[in-house]
C-alpha cells in the first residue's frame, strides 16, 4: 500500500522533465531572500511560455509577473539572475513584509540533455543522491556532479559564479500509526516534508486506506527492520508515537545509528526515563546515542489533544531543522531582546 508523498520541489522537477521533451521551460531557483519571504532559498518553480507552471516563489505576485514576462519573450539566455522586491525589476510588485527575492532563471530548450539535467536534480531532491551544480552567468550549467548524501541544500553566489548543492527534501518517518501520528503526517506534508509511515500491524493496515492522510507513503514493515535495511538520509526526522515499547524501543535503537537530524519518542517524563534505562541496559546504547533522542518529544506548550501534541512535535522538529539543538539556539525571548538591543525593528518581520 502506498500513498506516495512528493515534496513540491520534486513535483516541479518531475513536471519540468516531462514538459521539456516537447517545449522549452524556465526553471527558477530562489537564491537568496532578505526580510520575510514565503519560500526559502533552493525553492523551485518551472514555467512554460503558455502560462502553465508548477511550484512557487512567493505568495503569487512574483509568479504572475514572471509568467507575463516570459510570454513577452524575456529571459532567453541559458541563465540569468533577477530580483523582486527592491523596486528595480518590477516597481509594482512587492513581497510580503517588504522582502526581497533573488532568483536564478535557467532557460532549458527541448533536448535530451535538458531532460537528463532535470532528472539528475530530481534524484537529489528525492534522496537518492545529492548533487552539486555549477554555472557561470549567463552560460548553461557547466557541471552537475554527485556528492555524499549528507547535509541540506546550500547555495553560493558570487557573481557571475553560482554553485548549488541539491540535497533531499526533509522527510518525516513515523514508526507506527496512531491519532498523534495522523496529525504529524498531515502537518508535516503541509510543511513540505516527504511523509513516510512504517506500519507492520495487519489490523491497522486494513483500515489505513480510509484513515491515513493523503500523500503519505505507507510501508508495510517493522520500523526497526526498515531502518536497519534501508537507513535514511540526514534530512530525516524519525518519530515513534505508539506507546508500545516493542515498537518504540527497537525503533530508537536503530534510529540512533542513522544520520537523522531528529529522533524522538512519545511518552511522559516518567515513561521516557524508563525507556532511557531500558535502552541503556538492554540496547547497550551509549550516553551520546541516548542524548540524540528527544523524549519526552515536542515543545512544552501544554498539549492535550492528538492534534495539539502533533503540533508540538512538528514545531520542535522544525526548530531543530532550522535553528539546531537547544544547546546551540537562543530562546525566542533571547532573540527578541537581542533584536531590541541591536536596534533591529522586529515589526519589519512577520512573527506570531
Amino acid at each position: 500500500m502506498s500513498y506516495l508523498s512528493q515534496p513540491l520541489d520534486a513535483k516541479v522537477l518531475q513536471q519540468a522533465a516531462i514538459w521539456v521533451q516537447s517545449s522549452p521551460v524556465w526553471l527558477c531557483t530562489v537564491l537568496h531572500t532578505w526580510g520575510s519571504s514565503p519560500r526559502s532559498p533552493g525553492s523551485l518553480l518551472v514555467a512554460m511560455q503558455d502560462g502553465r507552471q508548477v511550484g512557487s516563489l512567493s505568495g503569487g505576485c512574483v509568479e504572475d509577473h514572471f509568467i507575463r514576462e516570459i510570454a513577452k519573450g524575456r529571459w532567453q539566455q541559458p541563465s540569468q539572475v533577477i530580483r523582486y522586491g527592491d523596486g528595480e525589476l518590477a516597481p509594482d510588485v512587492s513581497l510580503p513584509c517588504g522582502g526581497v527575492l533573488e532568483i536564478l532563471v535557467e532557460y532549458l530548450p527541448v533536448s535530451e540533455q535538458s531532460v537528463f539535467y532535470l532528472q539528475q536534480q530530481l534524484k537529489a531532491v528525492q534522496g537518492y543522491q545529492a548533487m552539486r551544480k555549477q554555472l557561470r552567468l549567463p552560460e548553461a550549467c557547466s557541471a552537475i556532479v554527485p556528492e555524499e548524501l549528507t547535509g541540506t541544500t546550500a547555495i553560493s553566489y558570487q557573481h557571475p559564479d553560482i554553485e548549488i548543492r541539491i540535497a533531499a527534501a526533509p522527510r518525516l518517518l513515523v514508526a507506527g500509526y496512531s491519532p498523534v501520528a495522523h496529525y504529524c503526517l498531515e502537518f508535516a506534508h503541509a510543511l513540505g516534508f516527504e511523509t513516510v509511515l512504517l506500519e507492520p500491524r495487519e489490523n491497522v493496515l486494513a483500515t489505513l486506506a480510509e484513515q491515513c492522510p493523503p500523500n503519505t507513503n505507507v510501508i508495510n514493515s517493522f520500523p526497526a527492520k526498515y531502518l536497519e535495511q534501508h537507513g535514511c538520509h540526514s534530512n530525516t526526522a524519525i518519530v515513534a508515537l505508539t506507546h508500545d515499547p516493542r515498537m518504540d524501543d527497537l525503533t530508537m535503537m536503530e534510529a540512533v545509528n542513522t544520520p537523522a537530524f531528529y529522533i524522538g519518542a512519545m511518552g511522559s517524563t516518567r515513561n521516557s526515563a524508563k525507556r532511557r534505562e531500558r535502552l541503556e541496559r538492554i540496547g547497550e546504547l551509549t550516553k551520546d546515542q541516548l542524548s540524540r533522542i528527544h523524549a519526552p518529544i515536542g515543545l512544552a506548550i501544554g498539549s492535550k489533544t492528538p492534534a495539539e501534541i502533533a503540533l508540538a512535535i512538528l514545531a520542535d522538529i522544525v526548530r531543530v531543522k532550522n535553528l539546531g539543538t537547544l544547546s546551540t539556539r537562543p530562546l525566542l525571548q533571547d532573540t527578541l531582546e537581542q533584536q531590541l538591543s541591536t536596534g533591529v525593528d522586529s515589526g519589519s518581520s512577520c512573527m506570531i
